[in-house]
């Protein structure tokens, strides 16, 4: 199973998307560029298709997915319709298999943004056989609980909060978001063992501005590493890492690299 600890007092550098911010997102691509800056694990999206294969995308929205070149949901569309306007996008078989082929020495962190057919997830990551380095995670504990059933060999994590409503993607709302998860701060290290034990988890991703050191303390307390999400300005990425957090995770690995190294 996949060790999410802290290496030699240095957080893991985590690629979200791949390494969104310089490079295609959840593309192979993507997962290239991020591997070469030298992260420790790639993170990326799993979604179902109705009537296809599961494939690495953030969300059902297609005009996202295919960057304006077509709208409607995602989900309804054949492989070969999705092909048609999105090329770029990979399945989760092919993304495996870049990792099982070419990326052989970095983790996996699959995220799961909806439910999905887990028995088909669990098939596809032990097929490839990368189960020791993958590290699936989930707003959702009843997801998580059955990834742990189908699969004990894949560690999973919950993640922390759950945005319902994707207010965080809308700029306009960001003031607020972080009002809000401010606000939230002081409780996270009373709610964290109610949060792993209802998944069954063996990590906790945290979204950043919630990482305090007593958070992290708590965490480790009841042997649960904690992983910040998504952080990307120096001066976050500092804060985080005074706090202890066990992984950092990333739109921009090389700035990561590089404030790390410093």
């Amino acid at each position: 199973m996949i060790d999410l600890s802290a290496r030699n007092g240095a957080p893991l550098r985590i690629g979200h998307r791949g390494a969104a911010a310089i490079a295609p997102e959840n593309t192979i691509a993507g997962f290239r560029t991020a591997v070469e800056l030298g992260v420790d694990l790639v993170e990326l999206d799993v979604l179902e298709l109705r009537h296809g294969p599961l494939v690495v995308a953030h969300s059902h929205d297609l005009e996202e997915v295919s960057h304006g070149g077509a709208v409607g949901s995602l989900q309804s569309l054949s492989l070969a319709d999705l092909r048609h306007v999105a090329p770029h996008v990979p399945t989760l078989d092919e993304t495996l298999e870049f990792f099982a082929t070419e990326a052989t020495s970095v983790g996996i962190q699959l995220d799961l943004k909806l439910k999905v057919r887990l028995d088909e997830l669990t098939a596809a990551v032990e097929r490839a056989g990368v189960e020791h380095r993958t590290v699936v995670s989930s707003t959702h504990a009843g997801s998580l609980r059955e990834i742990s059933r189908l699969a004990p060999g894949i560690r999973v994590g919950i993640t922390y909060p759950h945005d319902r409503l994707g207010v965080s993607r809308r700029p306009r709302t960001w003031p607020l978001v972080g009002a809000g998860l401010s606000a939230m701060r002081a409780s996270v290290p009373a709610r964290l063992p109610g949060f792993v034990r209802r998944a069954g988890a063996g990590a906790i991703m945290l979204q950043h501005r919630l990482v305090t050191p007593a958070a992290v303390e708590r965490a480790h307390q009841i042997g649960v590493p904690v992983l910040a999400w998504t952080v990307d300005d120096p001066e976050d990425v500092a804060r985080v890492v005074a706090a202890g957090v066990d992984g950092v995770i990333t739109n921009d690995p090389a700035t990561l690299v590089a404030t790390l190294a410093t």
